[in-house]
């Protein structure tokens, strides 16, 4: 074993009633990750600067590894964990553990809190999970079992702002 420790990735996070959205920002071509019931699993390398970056996340509450799906978009790997309580409340963190990670910040572009989300938890237009992995060859399945990246980047940030007097 090496004398350098790893170092994790820079990770976002966000969550809606059903699903949580991890985000590992950063450009690897084969990472290695495992979705487990209560964590997830990430080692990769960079690729501008051969740095290895892994991660054990344990996991607030428990998720179902066998609809959660992840694709790799070139310079980040975007995640979608399906919450196994579905009628459970949001969590209050990523993780049980009570001190922060340095590396997880909440993605406030993904993030919608428990009220804002409508009846069915879907937001307005946009490509899903399905379709993305299908793009790249991967699979998708059926669109009840698994979660999907509906339109995320819409905000009400991206509005024109009206001009200064």
């Amino acid at each position: 074993m090496s004398s350098e420790a790893l170092v994790p990735p820079p990770v976002l996070w966000a969550q809606r009633k059903e699903d949580v959205f991890l985000t590992f920002s950063i450009e690897t071509k084969d990472p290695t990750i495992k979705i487990e019931k209560d964590s997830v699993y990430f080692k990769g390398v960079n690729a501008s600067d051969n740095k290895v970056h892994e991660v054990t996340i344990p996991l607030y509450d428990a998720v179902l590894p066998e609809t959660s799906a992840f694709v790799n978009k070139g310079r980040c790997i975007e995640m979608i964990l399906r919450k196994e309580k579905k009628d459970s409340p949001y969590w209050p963190s990523l993780t049980k553990d009570k001190k922060k990670p340095h590396y997880l910040k909440v993605d406030f572009n993904k993030w919608k809190d428990e009220d804002d989300e409508d009846e069915n938890g879907e937001m307005p237009g946009g490509n899903s999970i399905e379709e993305m992995l299908r793009s790249m060859g991967g699979g998708g399945g059926d669109k009840a079992d698994k979660p999907s990246f509906d339109d995320l980047e819409t905000d009400s940030d991206d509005e024109n702002l009206p001009d200064l007097e």
